[in-house]
């Protein structure tokens, strides 16, 4: 992971208990706990932004009516 920066948060108590049956039960750390929501938080919102987008252009690709990808093919060449 190369360098840590250290932050203190606050968390509920409820919160703060599970992060640490959580972290007993793993045999880790709170802080591995902390960190591996983070990064399932962060790979959930870029997987959500990635179907926005695919959503986006696929209107637009039925819009123009590329349903195949021969339609595809035919719709990109010169």
């Amino acid at each position: 992971m190369g360098t840590a920066v250290k932050k203190t948060i606050s968390l509920p108590p409820d919160l703060a208990r599970e992060a640490e049956t959580v972290a007993e039960s793993r045999g880790t750390t709170v802080s591995a706990v902390i960190q591996e929501a983070l990064r399932q938080s962060r790979a959930t919102r870029l997987k959500n932004g990635l179907k926005q987008v695919q959503g986006y252009w696929s209107r637009i690709a039925k819009q123009k009516g590329l349903l195949r990808e021969k339609d595809l093919e035919r719709f990109l060449k010169p």
